[in-house]
């Protein structure tokens, strides 16, 4: 089998055709606890990650939001207030068990955003139709994210925004103590309070192996969109890249 059929799950070296499957039992272990696990993680820092992504996008009333690899609704709750009733949100993940959770809450809280379940290599979508595009601490679970970004580009509207919102290159002096939290005390914390151990080590490698600050800005490039720029939080734990459609 040729080189190119291969891809990274975490630091394993799979088949392309199988990254998706093993990303999905990922993500349907986790589902039910991801939030809990999120806050734990974060020490709650997420949600304020979450929040500075909203006011960064430059979405008004009105306006139409994609987010995709929304998993539990968290920013398609906070652009829903932005849009207001005459603006669209859309819900997708390509995970069934994640999408059903963002869905169910959505709901509880009385909020119309339909909710897709679909690839973001292969968005449903017509050019041109969203005012922004949102991905959060998604790209990196996706097999292709050259294509996922080239279709969130071209599902957006000329003078739309694709905001990025990932793990990434940590600053230097803080890695060893960032390290010994993901590859020791991540998993441990996966164990007691959702029971599975492999699913967060698997997390922590994946932000390993996802592109840095600059990588991920040029292939933002590379994907057709005319600007980028990006703002490292928590000292580079995590980017938002923000990039325009020209």
């Amino acid at each position: 089998m040729s080189d190119n059929t291969k891809t990274h799950f975490g630091f394993e070296t799979v088949d392309e055709r199988d990254k998706a499957r093993k990303v999905g039992e990922v993500f349907h272990s986790v589902a039910r606890k991801y939030d809990l696990m999120n806050d734990v993680m974060s020490a709650g820092l997420h949600r304020a990650w979450k929040r500075f992504t909203v006011e960064i996008s430059g979405v008004k009333a009105g306006d139409r939001v994609l987010d995709v690899a929304g998993g539990s609704g968290d920013l398609s709750r906070l652009f829903s207030n932005k849009v207001g009733p005459d603006g669209q949100v859309i819900l997708t993940d390509i995970n069934a068990s994640m999408l059903a959770v963002g869905r169910d809450r959505l709901i509880d809280e009385g909020k119309a955003v339909p909710a897709l379940q679909c690839d973001a290599e292969k968005l449903p979508f017509p050019d041109q139709y969203f005012d922004c595009v949102t991905v959060a601490f998604g790209l990196r679970n996706m097999t292709h994210k050259d294509k996922a970004l080239a279709e969130m580009q071209r599902v957006l509207k000329t003078g739309g925004r694709l905001l990025v919102l990932e793990f990434s290159q940590v600053w230097k002096p803080l890695a060893p103590l960032y390290d010994a939290y993901s590859f020791k005390l991540l998993p441990i914390m996966g164990k007691l309070l959702a029971n599975d151990a492999d699913s967060y080590r698997y997390l922590a490698e994946s932000i390993r192996m996802h592109p840095d600050q600059e990588t991920l800005k040029q292939m933002m490039l590379d994907a057709g969109l005319g600007k980028v720029d990006y703002y490292n939080l928590s000292a580079g734990v995590v980017a938002l890249h923000k990039g325009w459609k020209t």
